[in-house]
């Protein structure tokens, strides 16, 4: 057992090279090996690309190995036909024996069908090698197809005396509370999750941009609560240059090829109504980014994930207090000197 646990652990960290890049598809690494030794590796990469195994498979130099070795993959192999061919249809193709999977898929045209393909060709299958890890490294693909909503991330900045804005600025921009370093970090996350939302109030007080300066990746999708149209045409988040979603309580409109408006009834259920908005766009992950209402409404509705909250080397003596969440499930580290507390809500 102990030597599958090896070849997983390089099967998910090929597989976390795909962070931000294999929407709608999950992150899968395989590793192929003969006598303890891997003589191929590969990931998923992009969507429409081949698979891990594919990658994997191809990588290898003598493909008469194949007949005598054990791949390993992250997640289930495939079945079915999408845009590329069943990952199932490749290992008997080759004739590999033995194949060990982490973590069963719950995608509804795999869910096990994989598993059974093989097993009726006579390869030995070992199933559930660091399952949990297996787990968390799709966390986002798992909750999208189990909970038929996204991942949701928390995210804000609050002060050592625990406010997370002034209460008057001068200028329409934001009050930096974190550090360089940790917005640098913010930035990375967005590159890594497909949307991120805020409220009203944030757009009119700091006229975000919502995108991706500070690292290299893709821009998340813009998700705006706007339940009045108030938002000046004229803001930022509407120069039409990223996916953009307004979500208001009284028009479905396209304003500009990027930009739509699409209308949600704000008096009830609107934790509900926004999370089925984004499951229906097929958004797997989302990071919320405030302000305090939106993500107030998020934690009193138990509708959430995972909460990084930044505490700055700073004093604000008054202004806009933080969200109130439960400390439990948490862990803590310094980006230099600030404090970043991650929680999970295992709820």
């Amino acid at each position: 057992m102990k030597i599958h646990e090896k070849y997983m652990s390089r099967c998910i960290a090929l597989a976390k090279n795909g962070l931000g890049t294999t929407y709608p598809n999950p992150m899968v690494g395989s590793v192929i090996v003969y006598e303890d030794k891997i003589i191929g590796e590969g990931w998923h990469k992009k969507a429409g690309e081949p698979h891990a195994e594919v990658n994997a498979v191809n990588s290898v130099q003598d493909k008469s190995l194949l007949t005598k070795a054990t791949i390993y993959v992250s997640l289930e192999p495939c079945s079915h036909f999408g845009k590329t061919p069943p990952c199932c249809d490749l290992i008997i193709k080759h004739k590999i024996p033995n194949v060990v999977i982490g973590i069963v898929d719950p995608f509804a045209k795999v869910a096990g069908n994989g598993i059974k393909k093989l097993i009726e060709a006579g390869v030995h299958v070992t199933i559930g090698i660091l399952e949990d890890k297996c787990n968390e490294l799709n966390k986002r693909f798992f909750t999208f197809h189990q909970k038929k909503r996204p991942y949701i991330i928390l995210k804000w900045a609050q002060t050592q005396d625990g406010f997370i804005a002034p209460l008057e600025k001068a200028e329409k921009k934001p009050v930096w509370i974190s550090n360089t370093y940790s917005r640098q970090l913010t930035h990375k996350w967005r590159t890594e999750e497909q949307a991120i939302l805020v409220g009203t109030q944030t757009v009119i007080d700091d006229n975000p941009k919502l995108n991706v300066r500070d690292w290299q990746g893709n821009n998340p999708i813009r998700i705006v609560l706007d339940s009045n149209n108030r938002i000046p045409k004229e803001s930022a988040i509407f120069d039409n240059s990223v996916k953009t979603i307004v979500l208001n309580n009284s028009e479905n409109s396209i304003l500009q090829e990027n930009t739509t408006f699409e209308r949600i009834n704000f008096k009830q259920n609107i934790v509900e109504q926004i999370v089925e908005s984004l499951y229906n766009h097929n958004i797997q992950s989302v990071i919320i980014e405030g302000g305090l209402r939106t993500l107030q409404t998020f934690i009193d509705a138990g509708i959430w994930d995972e909460a990084r909250i930044f505490t700055g080397n700073t004093f604000f003596g008054e202004g806009i207090k933080a969200p109130i969440l439960p400390k439990k499930n948490f862990e803590k580290r310094l980006i230099e000197k600030d404090e970043l507390t991650i929680l999970r809500n295992h709820d």
